[in-house]
């Protein structure tokens, strides 16, 4: 993954943990909701002023910004896929459904 694109959904996933909207975020940072839309998408790279009104915006510090805290290690997002399958056992719909995607990843669909 490039650095545009990874940076892009951290904003993103900030965003989103502070309850703003797009257009919102937006507003406060003093730019087009189509640029924040690009910034997210990986599409084009914030720049620095815009990126001191976003760590200003969403209150966080630029190391929590650039952290890499969304990277975890496989016993971490296995312990996380079994806590969610635990959550929904007594749905069999989804169930079934959870099972036909990793059935197809880990064999030929």
């Amino acid at each position: 993954m490039n650095i545009k694109k990874e940076l892009g959904e951290k904003i993103k996933r900030l965003r989103k943990r502070s309850g703003y909207t797009q257009e919102k975020l937006a507003e406060l940072i003093d730019i087009s909701p189509r640029n924040l839309s690009n910034i997210e998408q990986g599409i084009t790279f914030v720049k620095s002023e815009t990126l001191e009104n976003i760590i200003k915006a969403l209150n966080v510090t630029t190391e929590e910004l650039f952290a890499n805290d969304h990277i975890k290690s496989s016993d971490e997002l296995i312990d996380e896929i079994c806590l969610r399958l635990n959550n929904i056992k007594k749905d069999k719909y989804s169930l079934e459904k959870i099972y036909r995607i990793v059935k197809c990843l880990t064999d030929e669909c």
